[in-house]
């Protein structure tokens, strides 16, 4: 039944229409949310998603593939499909995947915290919300320094459209939030409380570390426009990778520090945990003693190094044995208003393996969940008020070669449901402590928060 549906569903969709080079402005962060909104305020799917120099803008939908608990559910041509869920749910991505008709494809789309119960919980966790969602484009935008590609398929008037969009000014914004520092710093008794609670059990033996999150929720007039706070959030940061979505019911824009893996075309993969924090402000005699320390910081190197003990014991999992290599150890990072320990591990896939079998061994990241990773994410649910949803997911890029771009969703602004809130945590070991780690949150959110912004309405002639 699933081979069936799979080739019906890629059957109906456009083959690849004409390219074509239009000017767009020097800035390709600009250029790229002018051309995410190109289609005006209506609610039609879109992606920007920016690696290595790079933005990438998946527009118009041909297709999609929203993946649930139970089943996994495609679209394309008006017409849907329903495919009960048997085994890995990233299997079935790669199978139908597998049926597209030719080779020129690229899927974007975003995984939830939740598929992470799925490939190493408890099922019983996840709930009904979808876990991962991913589009096909009929228009694809490809944005280097005063340089657009614009592909298309079906429709003649999206390059006109879009390119037009790109010579119009970017939409006047003000910063949302009068003092932002207030609103991260409320409330931090139930955070303490779920740190220490966690300690707790680590020192009990349940498990070694645990990535605690809290929750911050925007007032509900306080509505930031995402695609404007982008702009601005992404000029004050230094990401490994960056996202603006709009796409299976989640709205976001963030500005990731680390990748969950990068997969290439060769069976290379690598992965990039960042774990050991500490901030990073405008003072640089400040910033490199606060780098010392953090080097120097017994808990916070133990921290890190389990983190990618268990990154190279998941890639050895789906690696050619003897291929599993830490490229790089112990090295810092800045990422917006914080510094990082980090590092890279890499391998080499077995070759009966591909890319999606290398994310359901690393999702979720461990840097985001803990270690073991079973057990993290029952202390996860134990500890957190509520669930994660995309925060701590990834958003991705696949590519018909076999390549795998995953960034880590952190440092994000998210809206769903009608709310509209920032998260973020820190790692939990046994050597934390409540005041620490919520400090911690604290400078991980002035990546994001100080950033939002909202239109500004001119006033009348």
């Amino acid at each position: 039944m699933a081979v069936a549906a799979w080739r019906e569903w890629a059957r109906l969709l456009p083959r690849p229409g004409r390219s074509c080079t239009v000017g767009a402005p020097a800035d390709p962060a600009d250029a790229a949310v002018r051309a995410a909104t190109s289609g005006g305020d209506c609610d039609g799917e879109y992606v920007v998603y920016e690696r290595a120099g790079t933005w990438y803008v998946a527009l118009a939908p041909a297709a999609s593939l929203t993946v649930g608990a139970t089943r996994v559910v495609a679209r394309a041509a008006g017409r849907s499909w329903q495919v009960p869920l048997a085994g890995c749910p990233l299997a079935v991505v790669a199978d139908a995947l597998a049926a597209l008709p030719h080779g020129e494809w690229r899927a974007y789309g975003w995984a939830g915290f939740g598929l992470g119960h799925v490939l190493h919980g408890d099922p019983r966790d996840v709930g009904t919300a979808p876990l991962l969602h991913l589009l096909l484009p009929a228009t694809e935008v490809e944005l280097t320094p005063g340089r657009a590609l614009v592909r298309t398929a079906g429709d003649p008037r999206a390059a006109d459209r879009i390119a037009a969009a790109l010579r119009q000014p970017a939409p006047a914004a003000v910063p949302l939030l009068t003092d932002p520092e207030a609103l991260m710093r409320r409330s931090p008794e139930a955070y303490r409380r779920a740190v220490a609670r966690t300690v707790r059990d680590i020192r009990a033996g349940r498990l070694r570390k645990a990535v605690i999150s809290r929750t911050v929720l925007l007032p509900s007039g306080a509505r930031p426009d995402l695609a404007a706070g982008y702009l601005a959030g992404r000029r004050a940061n230094t990401p490994a990778r960056s996202y603006l979505l709009r796409a299976g019911g989640w709205r976001a824009a963030g500005f990731s520090p680390e990748t969950v893996l990068e997969v290439m075309p060769d069976g290379r993969v690598c992965t990039q945990p960042l774990a050991g924090t500490r901030a990073l402000g405008a003072d640089p005699g400040r910033n490199r003693l606060l780098r010392e320390e953090l080097l120097a910081d017994a808990k916070e190197v133990h921290e890190h190094a389990l983190s990618v003990q268990l990154a190279v014991h998941e890639l050895a999992g789906v690696c050619r044995p003897g291929s599993v290599r830490v490229e790089e150890f112990l090295t810092v990072r800045e990422r917006g208003s914080v510094q990082h320990l980090a590092s890279r591990v890499a391998g080499r896939l077995r070759d009966e393996l591909g890319a999606w079998s290398a994310f359901a061994a690393l999702f979720p990241a461990v840097t985001v969940s803990g270690v073991p990773k079973s057990a993290a994410l029952r202390a996860i649910g134990r500890h957190e008020s509520e669930p994660r949803g995309l925060y701590g997911g990834a958003v991705f890029t696949a590519d018909a070669d076999g390549s795998l771009d995953a960034a880590l969703v952190l440092r994000t602004v998210f809206q769903h449901g009608g709310r509209t809130w920032l998260r973020a945590g820190a790692g939990v070991v046994d050597r934390s402590t409540p005041e620490r780690e919520w400090e911690e949150t604290c400078e991980k959110l002035r990546s994001v928060a100080p950033h939002l912004r909202r239109r500004r309405v001119l006033a009348a002639p």
